[in-house]
């Protein structure tokens, strides 16, 4: 199933994507909900980010090409940061380039959306508190990046975790296709096959640190061919299976 959420007139809902149209459900998917008879065609709506999440938990270096890239160990472990919830947008919403920043790049992650509480969950259990994968961009400012050392500021500016266009259940997380692509160009183009830590193991260890609740999202990390966008780009993260995230970029 695909799950979008969506905004028509003042109105904000979820629903289903069939057949080229979206039928609205009654509650979220973060809820018991039937398919209501509401019907709408993908022109009659506006799409937005697929979840408000409490959270945004982040990883750093989890494939290997990328940490071969910029010439770093491979981690013993996960390396998590998270990015603030106001730094989320939707599909077609710009990514602004911060002033104080002169090198800003874009990073395609699979996006993994929790569909339930879950805190200390083994790797097993952690399959089941997994509603669907979404389609991500941890958006950086390298330089600040290099600057602060850590990963607050560089990648906490506002519209800088475009998530979307919409949350496929039935995906298989171990071996998709991702690009990212700016003006048609191909940046990045990898395999989650080469991530480190897979997305089991990446949901347990982040519940062993913090619960996660319905909405929260996980970053899984970024493959090799990171490079800078400017004003006037537009960038699109597309994954094998889930779809295209389109965002333009403005200064």
């Amino acid at each position: 199933m695909r799950f979008v959420r969506f905004a028509i007139g003042s109105t904000i809902g979820y629903g289903l994507v069939e057949d080229g149209s979206i039928r609205a459900i009654t509650t979220t998917p973060f809820l018991p909900w039937d398919r209501s008879d509401e019907t709408f065609t993908l022109d009659q709506v506006r799409i937005l980010a697929p979840v408000l999440p409490s959270k945004v938990v982040a990883v750093g270096l989890n494939y290997k090409a990328h940490a071969e890239e910029t010439g770093a160990t491979l981690p013993e472990e996960p390396m998590i940061f998270m990015k603030p919830t106001t730094a989320v947008v939707g599909p077609g919403d710009a990514i602004h380039l911060p002033p104080s920043s002169e090198r800003v790049d874009p990073e395609a992650e699979l996006a993994v959306v929790i569909g339930r509480a879950i805190r200390n969950a083994s790797e097993y259990a952690s399959h089941d508190a997994i509603l669907g994968y979404t389609c991500g961009n941890d958006v950086t400012a390298r330089d600040l990046q290099a600057r602060d050392v850590q990963f607050t500021r560089a990648k906490g500016f506002d519209t800088f975790c475009p998530l979307g266009p919409h949350i496929e259940t039935d995906a298989d997380p171990s071996h998709l296709g991702l690009q990212c692509r700016v003006n048609g160009e191909v940046r990045q183009d990898s395999n989650t096959s080469d991530l480190i830590f897979n997305v089991p193991q990446l949901v347990a260890f982040v519940s062993s640190v913090m619960t996660l609740l319905p909405g929260d999202v996980i970053l899984t990390g970024t493959p090799a061919g990171i490079a800078p966008i400017e004003a006037g780009d537009t960038v699109e993260v597309e994954i094998e299976g889930i779809g295209v995230l389109r965002n333009p970029v403005t200064a």
